[in-house]
C-alpha cells in the first residue's frame, strides 16, 4: 500500500476516535470509506449517519423490575449506500460489550454519542454500495433521561411503576443504537423481557408473550429463576426512531378492532384508568372521521399508552399508539391520532420540517371542534391570529432546535393549513389535495418545499403570497383577511 494511501487511512481513523493500530489492524487494504458522523440536519447536525439505510431493527431486550437497568443485543439490518470502511451508530451512555458485522468481530471505538463499527478487512471488502449487511451490537447500563434546549425531557424515564422511552427529537439513542434521524425509516421487531406483574408495550402489534421461570427473586429484580414475561412486538410499516417506544409498568389493557379491520390496544395506568377509558373509547369513531378527511389510516393497528400525569411533560405521538401522560381529552386525541398521518406516515425530511407535523395536527383539532363543538375553524384561527406567542418567527424557520416544539410551529403553521383552505376556496379540492398529500408521500419522508410545490401542483393556484406571508413572514399581518392569491 502506497505511503499516501496508509495516512489517509490514518487520518479517517483518527477521526473517527481510533487508534493507529486499530485503523492498521482492522482497515489495511479496504477500498471504502468511512460513513459520516450525522447528517447535517439543521438542528441536530450530529444526529443519524451517512453511508447507510437501516431497513429493520430487530431489540432484545431485558429490564429490571426497577426498570432502571437494560441489557439489550440490537441485530441491524442495513443496506449501504456507499463503499464502507466503517460507520457510526448513535448511542448515549450505554456500555457496548461487543458487536459484530457480518458475523465477524468488529473494532468499537466511543466518541461522546457516537459509535463506531470498524469491520475486519474480510468484511469491509464486501461492504460495498447497495450490499445488505447485519450489524448486532450487545449492550448494557442505565439508560438516561436527556434534559432538551427547551427544558423538557426524554429518553427514558422513570414512571411511577416502571419506565416509558420517549424519542422527540433525540432520545432515542438512550436505549438501542442506530441510525436516529427521521430520515431513516425501519421495520422493528421489539422484543422486552420484564419481571413477571409489568406489562412492556410498544409499536405495531404484538405477537406473542411468553413466561418463563420457576420463582421469585429475594430482591425483586429479574435474573436466572425468577418467573419473567416477554412481549414482543412487530412494526410492519417503516417508522422514524424518535417515534419509536417502550413503555413498561402494571398496565390495564385491552385489544379490539374497528369496522376497517385496525386493531385497537390499550394500556392503561389502573391509578387513571376509570377516568381514562370513556375518552380511549371513541379512538375508533376518531380515527373513521380522520380517515375521511386524511385517507385511508395508515397503519395495521393504533390505540394509546396511558400514564399517570407525573410521569412526563407532555403526549407524544408515538406510532399506532400515542402516549398520554393522564387522561387524554378528545381534543388531545384528535392531535395526536392526526400525527398518524402527518408526521409517523408521512414524516419530516428533517426536524426544520416541524410544521409539517404539529400545524396539520393542530388544524385536525380546529376540524373536530368546527363539527363536534360550537367553535368554527375561522374562530379558531383568528384566536390564534391574537395570540402573541404564534408570532415570535415564521414557521418553518424556527431560529434553534430549542423552539422547534414552540407556538408558532403549531398554531401559526395551523393557520398556514387554513389559509391554504380559504386559498382553495372548496373544501372539497382542499381535502382531496390532503388526502392526496397522504397517499403521495405514504411511509415516506417529505420536506416544507415538497409540500408547498405539491400544493401548487394539486391546485394549479400561484401560491407564493401565501407562503411569504404565513410560512416565511416576518411578524404578524396588518390584516388578517387581506387575500392570498394574486389579483386577476
Amino acid at each position: 500500500m502506497r505511503a499516501t494511501r496508509v495516512a489517509a487511512l490514518l487520518l479517517a481513523c483518527a477521526v473517527l476516535g481510533g487508534t493507529a493500530s486499530a485503523c492498521t489492524g482492522a482497515g489495511a487494504g479496504v477500498s471504502g470509506t468511512p460513513g459520516a458522523a450525522g447528517l447535517r440536519d439543521p438542528y441536530f447536525p450530529k444526529l443519524g449517519n451517512g453511508g447507510y439505510d437501516v431497513t429493520h431493527y430487530d431489540l432484545r431486550l431485558a429490564v429490571d423490575r426497577s426498570a432502571g437497568h437494560l441489557t439489550g443485543t440490537a441485530t441491524i439490518t442495513a443496506r449501504a449506500t456507499q463503499d464502507l470502511s466503517a460507520f457510526h451508530l448513535d448511542l448515549v451512555g450505554l456500555d457496548v460489550t461487543g458487536a459484530t458485522v457480518e458475523g465477524r468481530p468488529a473494532a468499537v471505538n466511543r466518541a461522546g454519542g457516537e459509535l463506531v463499527l470498524r469491520p475486519d478487512a474480510e468484511v469491509a471488502d464486501h461492504l460495498r454500495k447497495g450490499r445488505t449487511f447485519e450489524t448486532v451490537v450487545r449492550y448494557s447500563g442505565a439508560p438516561r433521561t436527556l434534559t432538551d434546549a427547551d427544558g423538557t425531557h426524554e429518553g427514558w424515564l422513570r414512571t411511577v411503576d416502571g419506565a416509558v422511552a420517549l424519542g422527540e427529537p433525540a432520545g432515542g439513542p438512550t436505549w438501542f443504537p442506530g441510525n436516529h434521524h427521521p430520515s431513516d425509516k425501519a421495520t422493528y421487531t421489539v422484543a422486552v423481557t420484564v419481571p413477571e406483574g409489568l406489562t412492556a408495550v410498544s409499536n405495531g402489534e404484538l405477537v406473542s408473550h411468553r413466561t418463563s421461570g420457576t420463582g421469585t427473586g429475594n430482591t425483586g429484580t429479574s435474573h436466572t429463576g425468577a418467573r419473567t414475561v416477554t412481549y414482543t412486538w412487530r412494526t410492519t410499516e417503516p417508522m422514524a426512531s424518535y417515534l419509536a417506544t417502550v413503555a413498561i409498568g402494571r398496565f390495564r389493557t385491552e385489544e379490539s378492532r374497528t369496522d376497517e379491520g385496525v386493531t385497537v390496544f390499550t394500556a392503561v395506568d389502573p391509578g387513571v384508568a376509570a377516568e381514562a377509558e370513556p375518552e380511549l373509547a371513541r379512538v375508533p369513531q376518531i380515527l373513521a372521521w380522520e380517515a375521511e378527511r386524511f385517507g385511508p389510516y395508515p397503519f395495521r393497528s393504533a390505540g394509546a399508552i396511558v400514564d399517570r400525569a407525573e410521569d412526563s411533560e407532555y403526549a407524544l405521538e408515538t406510532q399506532n399508539r400515542p402516549y398520554y401522560p393522564g387522561p387524554p381529552t378528545a381534543g388531545l386525541l384528535v392531535h395526536e391520532l392526526a400525527h398518524q398521518w402527518f408526521g409517523d406516515s408521512v414524516t419530516p425530511a428533517d426536524w426544520q420540517d416541524m410544521w409539517l407535523n404539529e400545524g396539520f395536527a393542530t388544524y385536525a383539532e380546529w376540524l373536530w371542534s368546527e363539527e363536534h363543538g360550537d367553535t368554527p375553524a375561522g374562530e379558531s384561527f383568528e384566536d390564534a391570529f391574537a395570540d402573541d406567542a404564534n408570532w415570535a418567527f415564521p414557521p418553518a424557520e424556527p431560529p434553534t432546535a430549542a423552539e422547534i416544539s414552540e407556538p408558532p410551529v403549531y398554531g401559526r403553521g395551523a393557520m398556514v393549513v387554513h389559509r391554504l383552505r380559504l386559498a382553495v376556496d372548496d373544501d372539497a379540492k382542499f381535502f382531496a389535495l390532503l388526502r392526496g398529500w397522504t397517499t403521495a408521500h405514504r411511509y415516506g419522508n417529505a420536506s416544507t418545499e415538497e409540500f408547498t410545490a405539491y400544493a401548487e401542483k394539486a391546485t394549479g393556484l400561484d401560491l407564493s403570497r401565501l407562503w411569504s406571508v404565513w410560512l416565511y413572514g416576518d411578524g404578524r399581518p396588518a390584516d388578517a383577511t387581506a387575500p392570498d392569491l394574486p389579483a386577476r
